[in-house]
């Protein structure tokens, strides 16, 4: 077995969820320049999120789900997280987005249950509307820290452990993992990975040629 992390936003997800919850508040355009500037290392992750989560104050918590419910995986994806389960591996999102809109699109796919663990972030609701504030492991918390404490818990050697991500927030894991792939990175991230991929098919053939995965070829 072997202890695999995803990034979701960005990575298994094409959908921004802070982008998402920004169209109901009509602050989609600011949002998308905070999370450029964040994904590039130009502000701290922890600021942004902060700086997003205060815009989406009063926000109506129906209105939220409904852009949770918008949140969808990449094409292939979900056979991806399927395959992986298969053949034992743990798998895990650690995630500084919400959720709520990560378990939506899991659910969404039947993939839910494929997904060991899910490390994220939520926004408080008070009175039936976001407070504005936003709470969670990954508002401070680094996903390297997440990562080494799965490792820990699970008995999985550092060597045995795979990050997958594409943003500055996802370098800590990049850099402590066994194995660091980029998906469609940022340029501060590229230099920091092993293998850049654009595709969950690509994705795909650079885990079984990595002994991840039984090439599908020669699967029954």
């Amino acid at each position: 077995m072997k202890l695999i992390a995803f990034d979701f936003d960005g990575t298994l997800s094409e959908s921004e969820m802070t982008v998402l919850l920004g169209e109901r508040e009509g602050v989609a355009d600011e949002m998308a320049r905070i999370t450029e500037r964040a994904m590039n290392d130009e502000l701290s992750y922890a600021a942004s999120l902060r700086e997003r989560a205060s815009l989406l104050e009063g926000l109506e918590e129906e209105r939220a789900e409904e852009a949770y419910g918008e949140v969808t995986l990449r094409p292939g994806a979900a056979d991806l997280l399927r395959r992986l389960d298969d053949y034992g591996h743990h798998v895990a999102i650690l995630t500084g987005g919400f959720e709520r809109g990560v378990v939506r699109a899991l659910e969404r796919e039947g993939v839910r249950d494929a997904v060991d663990t899910i490390v994220s972030n939520r926004l408080p609701v008070r009175g039936g509307r976001l407070t504005g504030d936003v709470e969670g492991p990954l508002v401070e918390g680094t996903k390297d820290r997440e990562l080494e404490r799965l490792s820990e818990e699970l008995g999985v050697k550092p060597g045995k452990t795979v990050a997958v991500g594409d943003g500055a927030n996802d370098l800590p894991m990049l850099e402590v993992a066994g194995l660091a792939v980029g998906y469609l990175p940022k340029p501060a991230v590229r230099p920091h990975c092993d293998v850049v991929v654009a595709s969950m098919d690509r994705l795909a053939q650079v885990f079984e040629e990595r002994g991840l995965l039984r090439a599908t070829a020669t699967e029954e």
